[in-house]
């Protein structure tokens, strides 16, 4: 037989699978696992948006929509994105998608060239770097300061005369820390002063606890040089609607559009009409889930301090990152083992040494969890 893809044989499974399957494999054997290692909330999908989505397909919304998105929810976006994170936008320049990764991998398919380099601030969501590399790019990684997961100057040091993009994304995942504006500041520096583009994901910008969400398009000219990645998966509880969208400069919408329409066309007519009605419905539904996010967050910051372990700030998401002893990998195969609880080692997001742990599942889980962690630990 020829060979396959060799592009696509380089991209690496993710470093959780081991831990995903040996999970999935207990639970099927009827062991209690606690996963503690899902991105998504707890919560359903809003009510007022599911009957929308149900009144649009009554009324035969099923159909080929405009590939870039039905222009009642590109107006919403246009007037989100203006009202609220104060950079102007045109409908031109926003594209709906099926979900905010896949406007991850249309922005990089759009702007990256074969060995343009992107750096990308390291924890890092999974994602980033294979869709970097299947647009042919190379990826540049920088970690963040360890202590306070912010950006200083030596970012300076990874750009040169390859660098096209640097990805940001704030609140973080893996960590849940916010950038602050120093960082934010230094971001848009870096890219007036060398001419960079830059990916900025703000999936989790509802989703702050006492920090203050900075958009990056938001600061001098950036909006000429910025795509913003968000969507409805996070802050309307959404994951499996498959719906994202980008604001980017209209020369890379234009782009973007092309990937969109050779490839899935659209995102889903009626799953639209779903998000028109979160961004224009009542919002109230955001701060609920909010206010009960951070107080799982702050439960879990207390208990595992008590544990004694070094914690990244979480001020945003539903993470917290924590630095363990050992490899990682056998750390969270360990508590998987022995506690049944199940975490994300942080070598999937390019950190080893630490692990990520979810807080979006509920109180009484969590409390059984930390119990379980402690006593894994040899702790009463």
């Amino acid at each position: 037989m020829r060979q396959l893809s060799e592009k696509i044989s380089e991209i690496v499974p993710s470093a959780t699978l081991e831990i995903s399957n040996k999970a999935q494999k207990m639970q099927r054997e009827g062991i209690d696992i606690i996963s503690l290692s899902i991105g998504e909330p707890d919560f359903d999908t809003p009510q007022h948006i599911k009957d929308a989505c149900i009144d649009a397909l009554r009324r035969g919304q099923t159909h080929y929509a405009p590939s870039n998105g039905i222009p009642e929810l590109i107006s919403a976006i246009c007037e989100k994105i203006t009202k609220e994170n104060n950079v102007p936008c045109k409908p031109e320049q926003v594209i709906v998608t099926c979900g905010a990764k896949y406007a991850i991998y249309e922005a990089m398919e759009a702007v990256l060239n074969p060995q343009d380099e992107v750096i990308l601030l390291t924890p890092a969501w999974v994602s980033y770097e294979p869709c970097i590399r299947i647009a042919g790019g190379k990826t540049v990684f920088h970690p963040v300061n360890t202590k306070t997961f912010q950006l200083d100057d030596s970012v300076l040091e990874r750009v040169n005369a390859k660098t096209k993009m640097i990805v940001v994304n704030s609140p973080s995942n893996p960590s849940g820390a916010v950038f602050n504006q120093y960082s934010m500041k230094l971001v848009a520096d870096l890219c007036t002063d060398f001419d960079l583009y830059a990916l900025s994901d703000e999936i989790y910008e509802k989703l702050v606890y006492g920090k203050e969400h900075i958009a990056l398009a938001s600061i001098g000219d950036m909006a000429k040089r910025t795509i913003t990645i968000n969507g409805f998966s996070k802050s309307y509880a959404m994951t499996g609607w498959r719906l994202g969208y980008a604001v980017a400069p209209l020369e890379i919408i234009r782009e973007m559009s092309k990937v969109q329409q050779h490839s899935v066309s659209q995102a889903t007519t009626f799953a639209m009409w779903g998000g028109l009605a979160a961004l224009k419905g009542d919002q109230q539904c955001i701060e609920v889930m909010r206010q009960e996010f951070d107080k799982r967050r702050k439960y879990v910051l207390r208990e595992l301090g008590l544990m004694g372990y070094q914690i990244a700030p979480a001020d945003g998401a539903f993470y917290v990152f924590i630095k363990v002893d050992g490899d990682d990998m056998n750390v969270a195969s360990h508590w998987l083992t022995n506690a049944q609880v199940a975490g994300t080692p942080g070598s999937a997001f390019y950190s080893p040494g630490w692990i990520r742990l979810s807080y979006a599942t509920s109180m009484e889980r969590l409390q059984e969890a930390m119990q379980r962690i402690r006593r894994t630990n040899g702790k009463k």
